[in-house]
């Protein structure tokens, strides 16, 4: 079993908290968080032990988990990889892309195991979705939610258009070759809302559009590929697949859908499936898999070099976005 500690108990660290404690292949040795008096009402809330430093957690464990501000994910990384401890850190991974590579350095002496909290990457509508992924050209993806100052100590990209940006750049694979970006600060001092295009060296595009104040939540991504389109909704869990084929002269379906593309050319028909969507607390299911690639020693599902390029392509959209 693996000894593991949490860094940060606030909002997101307690319910990370709740998950490690369900699951068995983890030991929960405690956390730290600075606020003494949020400290304490977590450790009594949850049963959970409260160290007096971040240190002190490092040594008592195998296995950190580190959920505090962005601006100190760096400085909490770097003392549990020189202590040897495998990490596990929520996005965005650090604060700068040259933090992220100071880190790889730091994590590849170390010869641990390094996963990022893209929590998307475990959501049960994309996981239905991948097995139907084909090389996508076009992609649009929306992700919208209502004004909450929790988020806006960083700007809308790499608080939520980062999720998409992962997403993306996992279903592409690809370098980005372009990027073009247009976006406001609104509410707080740093964009509130964007719209970002990226162009991709395969002639991929993507559309992404992220924003912290709209009335409604909305986390919405189109995948388009050859007679294929794949519809991943994030927040209600629903995926759709919309597949074009050849159409056979005399359907068996007296309800097909069949596309007519004009004389002289063969009709599609249209398919579409929504497939099973296996439900799952997200959080809790990125964690388990950290558990088994240090348990396997394979490589984690989301690694430092993933995280490392979202937040390189979100600072690509962030310099677009500065005024010159």
């Amino acid at each position: 079993m693996l000894k593991i500690g949490v860094l940060g108990a606030g909002h997101l660290g307690k319910i990370h908290l709740k998950c490690i404690k369900e699951i068995t292949d983890y030991e929960l040795v405690g956390f730290f968080d600075p606020n003494s008096d949020n400290s304490k009402i977590v450790a009594e809330e949850l049963g959970i032990p409260s160290f007096n430093s971040s240190s002190s957690l490092i040594e008592a464990v195998d296995v950190v988990d580190i959920v505090t501000p962005t601006v100190s994910h760096f400085g909490c990384a770097s003392e549990a990889l020189r202590k040897f401890r495998h990490v596990f850190i929520e996005k965005p991974i650090v604060a700068s892309p040259q933090e992220a590579h100071e880190l790889m350095d730091i994590a590849r002496e170390a010869d641990v195991k390094v996963q990022v909290g893209h929590v998307e990457r475990f959501n049960p509508a994309f996981l239905a979705a991948l097995p139907y992924f084909d090389r996508p050209m076009f992609i649009e993806a929306h992700r919208l939610a209502p004004f909450n100052p929790r988020g806006t100590d960083v700007p809308v990209i790499l608080d939520l258009m980062i999720h998409d940006i992962d997403i993306v750049l996992s279903v592409v694979k690809a370098s980005v070759r372009k990027v073009s970006a247009s976006g406001v600060a609104v509410i707080s001092e740093t964009p509130d809302i964007c719209n970002a295009r990226l162009e991709f060296d395969n002639g991929s595009v993507a559309n992404l559009t992220a924003s912290r104040i709209s009335l409604k939540k909305m986390r919405k991504a189109r995948f388009f590929q050859k007679e294929a389109y794949i519809s991943v909704d994030f927040l209600e869990k629903e995926t759709e697949i919309v597949k074009m084929y050849d159409a056979p002269e005399n359907p068996d379906d007296p309800f097909a859908l069949l596309l007519d593309l004009g004389e002289g050319k063969a009709k599609k028909q249209i398919e579409i499936t929504r497939p099973p969507v296996i439900n799952n607390n997200a959080i809790k299911t990125e964690l388990e898999s950290f558990a088994r690639a240090i348990s396997s020693n394979s490589i984690p599902q989301v690694t430092i070099n993933d995280g490392y390029l979202a937040l390189e392509v979100a600072h690509k959209i962030l310099e677009k976005l500065r005024p010159l």
